[in-house]
């Protein structure tokens, strides 16, 4: 199985610098999951299971992420260049074939799902903003979110040296101020309150499951993040050691961070009054230390907000650069910055298009999110190192999972388990999203007489 040529390989090429490290990789994950997720979705948790049950949610996210982890792990130890699962799928599937409808889907999904991405994160964010600031309307909320987006993609126009910096000084303040929150509802901690469940709380039946599987897309989209290193492995320095060792240190960190903020909270707090709360850690602090609390750790967690913008953004606007670098996609897309060697009209575009995102509202930016990226990027990946393991292999393999392939298996029966209890109408424009995006593949591909279209080449006769 050939290779087709890596941006660094197509003549005239400059190709991004490998400046990111392991600190470096490991803080651009953990910025990347942390982000606004958990200090507004533990309320929504609690709510699905209907009680501290939640809780298994989480394990279970947890669990599904780290299965998860060791497939993007072998991916992107193998191929560790800019795009993440555009190349993957592209050389797994085959290059001349299926791969490159599967990667122009996962290019078309990106073009959708990265500006939703950078805009949740934006719009969470505001629901702390409102608490420092309750006087701002619904709207100056809204501009906020967007201005935080123009702001991270201008921060974001610079050689990655610096970038790298930035995103590390803003994990350090973020693992900070999970400590903090962690170690105050300790010192504040009530067995009794923490494990409050209501009657019927483990009963198994249809809503226990559904509400289970709602937790679950919960947890995966606070967890989430943990491979954005991937979407840089082109910028990783080391990528074979680095890229492995950042995505299964970053999930198994912050999954013990976020099951010791959830049993923080719920021992210091009734979760019915966490149910209600809309900046729950905010109002957490608010009743150990009063408003002067609340405030701080609000600014804190707006910072994490922020990174997580940041980080997210630096990671998308890369996977149109690695296509049009490649002649698959708009040629404007494959230009880098003539002295920080970083793309730029990628960039600024996921940088606008986020903005304009911060119109939809957060709670469906979460659930179209993480649908839309099961179906078309997560189960794919899953089944892709499973059925595809030979051409893996010719690639080359400098990692590999333990006890192959067991957690790629475990991980697509999870996204296909969180596929099936969210609400039909996600499922439904997931769908909808894909068949549009193969109806525009094929119309180009019978434009360009490539696959399935190709014309067939006839051996002369006695050849």
């Amino acid at each position: 199985m050939s290779a087709s040529p890596q941006p660094a390989d197509l003549p005239g090429r400059v190709a991004p610098d490998r400046a990111i490290g392991f600190w470096g990789a490991l803080s651009t994950n953990i910025l990347n999951m942390v982000g606004i997720g958990p200090f507004i979705t533990i309320p929504l948790a609690l709510g699905a299971m209907g009680g501290p049950q939640a809780l298994l949610g989480w394990v279970l996210g947890a669990f599904i992420s780290l299965c998860d982890g060791l497939v993007w792990a072998e991916l992107g130890a193998a191929m560790p260049d800019s795009g993440g699962s555009y190349v993957y799928l592209k050389r797994l599937f085959g290059e001349r074939g299926l791969g490159n409808m599967l990667a122009f889907l996962l290019l078309w999904q990106t073009l959708v799902n990265g500006p939703l991405n950078v805009a949740a994160g934006a719009v969470g964010l505001t629901n702390y903003a409102s608490y420092i600031f309750p006087s701002l309307s619904h709207g100056a909320l809204i501009g906020v979110a967007a201005v935080l987006c123009l702001v991270s993609t201008a921060l974001l126009y610079r050689d990655i040296r610096s970038v790298q910096r930035i995103s590390q000084v803003t994990t350090l303040i973020v693992i900070g101020a999970l400590a903090w929150i962690i170690l105050s509802g300790v010192f504040h901690f009530h067995a009794a309150r923490a494990f409050d469940f209501p009657p019927g709380a483990f009963t198994l039946h249809t809503g226990f499951f559904a509400g289970l599987g709602t937790t679950t897309l919960i947890a995966i989209y606070d967890c989430g993040g943990y491979a954005n290193v991937c979407r840089l492995g082109g910028e990783v320095k080391n990528p074979q050691r680095n890229i492995p060792n950042s995505i299964i240190a970053s999930i198994i960190l912050i999954a013990l961070l976020y099951i010791g903020l959830n049993l923080s909270i719920l021992g210091t707090m009734p979760w019915r009054e966490v149910v209600a709360s809309k900046a729950v850690v905010a109002d957490f602090m608010h009743a150990l230390y009063g408003r002067t609390g609340g405030v701080i750790v609000a600014g804190l967690i707006m910072i994490a907000g922020w990174g997580s913008i940041y980080v997210v953004l630096l990671g998308y606007s890369r996977v149109p650069y690695a296509a049009a670098a490649e002649g698959r996609f708009f040629k404007p897309f494959a230009a880098l910055h003539p002295k920080g060697h970083f793309p730029t009209v990628s960039l600024v575009f996921m940088g606008v298009a986020s903005a304009v995102c911060c119109l939809v509202r957060l709670d469906a930016l979460i659930e179209v999110l993480i649908v839309i990226q099961t179906l078309f990027q997560y189960s794919v990946q899953c089944i892709g190192v499973i059925v595809r393991r030979k051409a893996l292999k010719e690639i080359g393999m400098p990692y590999r999972m333990p006890l192959f392939p067991l957690p790629a298996l475990l991980a697509l029966a999870g996204w296909i388990y969180i596929v099936t209890t969210s609400k039909l109408i996600y499922i439904g424009l997931g769908v909808v999203l894909f068949a549009v995006g193969s109806l525009i593949f094929l119309l180009l591909a019978h434009r360009r007489k490539e696959w399935p279209f190709a014309v067939p080449i006839v051996q002369p006769a006695g050849a």
